[in-house]
């Protein structure tokens, strides 16, 4: 009889009422030592419930150098190490040393044994990898995963509909899903001093609604009651009206019926604000001054947290559950938002968000409605958990999230991650390539360049395209076979000397040519393969409207050259970088030659865009038929390059991407020379017509909005062909009389602390300093000590903050700062001034 066969056995009386599951979804993963054994603990979410996975007395194994084997047996005499077991293996280093394994039985026997090499100066490689971690990504798990092993259903003690299958002696392969994970938004209100009042809970469990608020506090009078509501409510009219409130006495009470509250729901996923470093934390600190245990997790397993070593971000253990912090899930998928507060994330996402603005008046009006009004604390309250789980609706990031796990074996909750991604996904390939990693290089390093950047031609053009190379580092990967392995037998593969300068060598039946020495074999190499299946899933992706899993992948793609290129990954060298990067400059440059070889001028260029003129205006219609016959031209120049020169398949593809009907590349300020990421265009037609703007103030968020209103309206009419000279001075007169005072306020983010500026006070700072020394005398603690963002604006005094302004506005300096640079970037284009425009003007002042 099968393991799994074996679990389908059970007893009556353990059985629920369903059959265990035999595939799910990885939610989270560890593993610890349990006397003389491990032990990996996995919980996965599966259609049958949650499946708590344990596997036992898995091995540590640390790899060495065969070559030190004698003296690695005498290390493995002392007592500690007497169990490891050492055995040669069929692989070898990058530098073709042959390598043998050391097998140890616990984690802390193998941290010992990492330390007792280091000390000796003897070689190890991999003792990093966390056991779990080696586990997963040696059977290519990705997210999904089938198992079979021992099986018993444990019902909650608290509530008995709930609980969860235990799958001992498991064995795991990689299998796909696609998860329905149920979740929570959860948001607390506390005092100035971390004294929880309420928590609001609002979630999707199943096909069922729930909304929440747990208060501390007893319920009003009947008369002041709200109208009566149900457990359930539509999830498409969740409002902040939609839930219920549970009064409890004090704040044991409340983190009991939060543990309660999760023993009954049981969620998959915990979404919040900043969940991690203030709502989690401070739960589990809160539990700890009331000497509980705070078991949120599942399996009735507490909430822990460890403060990072290094200053940072701490970590949490919750078995069981993922927490998502919504502003680490938007980053990682490449939004980004001049402030990450709830308010203004969901104002500009949602259109609505929080009616305080202030930070003091938020927290004094919270704890005003504590004291007076606790229904409108729990409505604001739970309102936070509806806004966060509208932008984790809005913005797909569940999904995303959910898609990248499955690609690259991230857990849902891993933030940043392209190191991480890229170790799952190539280590246990190289292995089975017959290599081991090498470690993280302490020495000096060599910076590879950046992405090619040409000198742009300042003007107001006419008809300019944009032309853009398809995933060009992806592509040039794929095409070159740029590889880690395959760098390596590329050069025992090579003769004689490599070129520094230039292309390493001529191209041979064994290898093709890279940059600074890098040489790659043709057959030896994963990238490539990798690189391919991507797109072609992309592809498909795209094809299906699948944009969160398109998403994913382009994200995912565009990280391995960056991975690459870093000294954070193991596998950096910056022959691999600088093969990628230097390739796409002669990309970039042959291209160049090709368009204009075809009678057009390229204006620009930056990575993977040209930007070309066609030297008069066109039509949107002959304006695409250019731009789909270079890309045609060009695609299939490139085609025959790389066969005829390099004896390679092109995966490079050039797209046509947009046509501006007018387009300005500005000059440096003060300089005759065009400025480069710097650009503004309109394209399309009546309705349609679109303003771009890239570099520029519009997009920058250190610019007042002054200046951005002013120079969408100045360019939109220049671009139209409209004469400025009218609205020019309006604006400026308007602008001295007052008319503009709420555009004026600068916000800044404050990179280091306070205290840390010294010399050359920038103006933020001076503001910030002078908030906190008003926010001390009204008896608040100081706001701006630790960076933040302050909001701040000119006077005839200098900077001051914009909540304690009290000096008159300085008009002239916004004048001269602000509109005048927005003015002469396009202007003499244009045959006109600034100052000779606004002269008449300024001499009635």
């Amino acid at each position: 009889m099968s393991l799994l066969n074996r679990a389908q056995t059970l007893s009556v009386e353990n059985q629920p009422h369903h059959m265990p599951p035999t595939q799910g979804f990885l939610l989270t993963a560890q593993s610890r030592d349990f006397g003389q054994q491990t032990q990996i603990e996995c919980w996965l979410a599966t259609e049958q419930g949650p499946v708590q996975l344990l596997i036992d007395s898995e091995p540590v194994v640390i790899f060495t150098l065969s070559a030190q084997r004698e003296k690695i047996r005498q290390l493995l005499a002392t007592r500690e190490l007497q169990s490891v077991q050492m055995k040669p293996l069929a692989l070898k280093d990058f530098q073709h040393q042959a390598i043998d394994g050391c097998y140890c039985q616990t984690q802390a026997q193998a941290k010992n044994l990492a330390q007792a090499l280091k000390q000796s100066q003897l070689t190890c490689y991999e003792d990093d990898i966390r056991l779990h971690e080696r586990y997963l990504m040696e059977r290519f798990i990705l997210g999904g995963l089938a198992f079979q092993g021992q099986a018993q259903w444990h019902a909650s003690t608290r509530h008995a509909q709930q609980g969860h299958w235990q799958i001992t002696q498991a064995k795991v392969k990689s299998s796909e899903v696609s998860p329905k994970l149920s979740w929570v938004s959860l948001d607390l209100e506390c005092s100035g001093k971390g004294v929880l009042y309420s928590i609001g809970l609002y979630g999707q469990i199943g096909a069922q609604t729930i909304g929440d608020v747990l208060m501390v506090g007893q319920a009003p009078e009947p008369e002041s009651k709200p109208e009566p509501m149900t457990d359930s409510v539509d999830a498409s009219q969740s409002s902040a009206q939609d839930y219920q409130i549970h009064w409890v006495s004090d704040e044991k009470t409340l983190l009991l019926a939060l543990c309660d509250w999760f023993d009954r729901h049981d969620p998959d996923l915990i979404l919040g604000w900043n969940v991690l470093d203030f709502d989690m934390r401070l739960l589990i600190q809160r539990a700890q001054y009331q000497h509980l245990s705070l078991r949120l997790g599942r399996g009735g397993q507490a909430a822990h947290w460890r403060d990072s070593t290094q200053g940072g971000r701490g970590f949490l253990t919750l078995p069981g559950r993922v927490v998502l912090d919504g502003i680490s899930a938007l980053k990682n998928a490449t939004y980004g938002f001049s402030s990450w507060s709830l308010e203004s994330v969901s104002q500009q996402l949602l259109g609505e968000g929080k009616a305080i603005e202030s930070p003091h008046d938020r927290l004094a009006e919270i704890e005003r409605l504590f004291r007076e009004d606790k229904l409108a604390l729990a409505h604001y309250n739970f309102q936070d958990c509806v806004l966060v789980a509208k932008i984790f609706a809005h913005t797909h990031l569940l999904d995303y999230l959910i898609e990248r796990s499955g690609l690259t074996g991230l857990l849902l909750d891993r933030a940043g991650g392209s190191v991480a991604a890229f170790t799952n996904l190539y280590l246990p390939r190289l292995h089975r390539g017959g290599y081991v990693a090498p470690n993280l290089a302490s020495e000096s390093w060599i910076a590879s360049p950046g992405g090619f950047v040409m000198d742009s031609n300042p003007g107001l053009y006419d008809s300019v395209l944009v032309l853009d190379f398809k995933s060009l580092y992806p592509s040039i990967i794929r095409s070159f076979y740029i590889d880690p392995m395959g760098l390596i037998e590329g050069l025992a593969h090579s003769q004689g000397e490599l070129a520094i300068e230039g292309e390493s060598c001529e191209a041979t039946d064994d290898i093709v040519p890279g940059f600074r020495g890098g040489v790659f074999h043709r057959q030896q190499h994963f990238l490539p393969e990798m690189i391919a299946k991507l797109w072609h899933a992309r592809d498909e992706a795209k094809a299906k409207g699948e944009k969160a899993f398109s998403q994913a992948i382009k994200i995912i793609m565009n990280s391995f050259y960056g991975v690459l290129g870093s000294s954070g990954c193991r596998f950096f060298d910056h022959r691999l970088a600088s093969s990628i990067t230097m390739r796409g400059h002669a990309v970039m440059k042959e291209t160049r030659l090709m368009i204009e070889s075809q009678g057009y001028q390229v204006i620009y260029g930056d990575t993977d865009s040209v930007f070309v003129s066609l030297g008069q205006s066109h039509s949107q219609k002959q304006a695409d038929e250019i731009g789909q016959h270079l890309v045609d031209f060009i695609n299939q120049n490139w085609q025959q390059i790389l066969e005829q020169r390099y004896q390679l398949a092109c995966h490079l593809e050039l797209e046509y991407e947009t046509h501006y009907r007018r387009f300005l590349m500005p000059r440096i300020r003060g300089a005759e020379m065009g400025s480069k990421k710097r650009y503004a265009g309109l394209m399309g037609e009546g309705e349609d017509a679109k303003m771009v703007f890239k570099g520029l103030e519009t997009v920058r968020s250190d610019w007042t909005p002054l200046a951005q209103q002013f120079q969408q309206t100045l360019y939109r009419m220049i671009f139209d062909g409209e004469s400025p000279d009218s609205y020019v001075r309006d604006y400026v007169e308007r602008t001295k009389s007052g008319d503009y005072d709420d555009l004026l306020v600068y916000r800044k983010r404050l990179r280091r602390h306070l205290s840390e500026y010294q010399k050359n006070i920038p103006p933020q700072v001076k503001a910030a300093r002078m908030a906190d020394e008003i926010n001390i005398k009204l008896g608040r603690d100081p706001q701006y000590q630790h960076k933040g963002t302050i909001a701040y604006v000119i006077t005839v005094h200098g900077p001051e903050p914009h909540e304690f302004q009290q000096s008159a506005v300085d008009y002239d300096h916004y004048i001269e700062k602000q509109l005048k640079p927005v003015a002469d970037a396009i202007l003499p284009f244009i045959g006109k001034d600034f100052d000779a425009l606004i002269a008449p003007q300024m001499g009635l002042f």
